[in-house]
């Protein structure tokens, strides 16, 4: 077992990384319509073909977006035409020592979240503890008696080392595909698509392909997070008991992602059984288009939470980026089923770099210093609301486990209503509080007691 630690995320992943200086890129031969209610999709030569995506919205191939989008605009039975844009380059992160001094002093503290594994490196996982974190360890202590269901969690990301030793047994299989035959078993539209989704490489017909590998750590240490293997006597141990991971490579190590891989993205993980979409990943700049919202809203239809992280720009105290003045995509879309997740630190508050949102940022998960899986058998620790999301898609698929009869939107009710107070987070977060695994299990029980009556 081999051990690294990575440097503050802040920039990373186009976490709302910058637009080049040339100006707002698109790709040239894409573009999204949607059609007004009862009209079908527009025929024109400039169109080589079309996929619909659900409803009225189409994935439109052209011979040129400017074109065709001009054309569409003229048009009384579309609704809105939108260019398929990419997220903006990024520097990718630097390494950094571990900061094992800091780790004994919260031991000294008598921060206690480890006892529940025996997983070596559960020491390092501050934010189990009930102090300053999750209070994983406390709902451990105290699970219900109830046998928990499995949760499908999607990460979209740069892929997930699926042969990691901590990894390789959560990760999700297609049951219904048979590896390397060349043929869509399932006709999911997809061939041996085996652990999740590529949508960076494509086949000759523009499909997405299978190799779900990790191109960059990043996935894979957002992985770990949520649901590396516990109590195995290997590493670490994830937040959730009940989780397998979908791995879906869309991001890539430029963090330069287009708004179609992102919505194909959640459509298949959607579409495969996926109940919590993991989304360490944005953008600065929308371009006023409405399609990943869209889609979003789409899949609530399917009991699926999108899990964001609120962005990185902030310089705490002292200057707080305000998602809601200044908008980050796709955590400031307006979609119900969306979770909006701050970071905070081992001290108990919000972690200097994290963007808040009065409105629009839900709650605070520990995103500094946060230790998990990286590729090749490694361990790093890493910061950034990029770390802080998927903290927090764990405990929502653990509430979603031992309660699977709760709706998507119950769950998230209960888990903004059973945040830790932190006095600091008032009029910085909706809710004013840091999820807690315990009290959030506590309450969906009680929430599942009042549906029967």
């Amino acid at each position: 077992m081999k051990k690294l630690s990575t440097g503050i995320l802040i920039g990373f992943m186009g976490l709302f990384g910058t637009v080049e200086a040339s100006g707002l890129r698109y790709h040239p031969n894409h573009l999204f319509v949607k059609m007004k209610q009862g009209e079908s999709l527009i025929q024109s030569p400039l169109i080589k073909s079309s996929k619909k995506l659900f409803g009225n919205l189409y994935l439109v191939k052209t011979t040129s977006a400017d074109q065709l989008a001009g054309d569409l605009n003229e048009s009384g039975s579309v609704e809105y035409v939108q260019k398929d844009y990419f997220a903006g380059k990024a520097m990718m992160p630097k390494h950094e020592i571990l900061d094992e001094a800091g780790l004994l002093v919260k031991r000294l503290q008598n921060f206690d979240f480890s006892s529940s594994f025996n997983d070596p490196e559960a020491g390092k996982l501050w934010a189990f503890n009930s102090k300053a974190g999750l209070d994983v360890s406390g709902a451990y202590d105290s699970l219900p008696s109830t046998e928990v269901k499995e949760i499908i969690v999607a990460v979209v990301d740069t892929g997930v080392d699926h042969n990691h030793e901590d990894l390789k047994d959560i990760m999700w299989s297609n049951e219904k595909e048979i590896l390397g035959n060349g043929i869509d078993d399932d006709n999911n539209g997809y061939i041996d698509d085996i652990h999740g989704l590529n949508t960076l490489v494509r086949d000759a017909q523009g499909r997405a392909t299978m190799n779900t590998m990790a191109s960059h750590w990043h996935g894979t240490h957002v992985a770990g997070t949520i649901a590396a293997t516990q109590n195995n006597g290997v590493g670490i141990a994830g937040v959730a008991n009940n989780v397998k991971i979908m791995a879906i490579r869309t991001v890539p190590d430029n963090a330069d992602e287009l708004d179609s891989d992102i919505v194909e993205a959640f459509l298949y993980a959607a579409n495969n059984g996926a109940k919590v979409i993991n989304c360490s990943f944005g953008k600065k700049v929308n371009e006023g288009g409405m399609v990943v919202r869209d889609t979003i809203n789409q899949i609530s239809k399917k009991g699926v939470i999108v899990v964001a992280s609120a962005g990185n720009d902030s310089s705490g105290p002292f200057s707080w980026h305000n998602n809601d003045v200044d908008r980050k995509f796709p955590a400031s879309f307006d979609s119900e089923n969306l979770l909006v997740i701050a970071s905070t630190a081992s001290n108990g508050g919000l972690s200097s770099f994290s963007n808040i949102g009065p409105s629009t940022v839900d709650v605070g998960s520990p995103g500094s210093n946060i230790y998990s899986t990286i590729n090749g058998n490694r361990y790093s620790m890493a910061s950034g609301t990029s770390m802080a999301a998927p903290n927090a898609s764990g405990v929502v698929a653990m509430v979603m486990g031992y309660y699977p009869n709760l709706k998507n939107m119950t769950i998230k009710k209960v888990l903004m209503d059973s945040v830790t107070i932190i006095p600091e987070f008032k009029g910085k977060i909706v809710t004013g509080g840091r999820l807690n695994l315990k009290a959030a299990l506590s309450k969906a029980a009680t929430k599942k007691r009042s549906t029967r009556n």
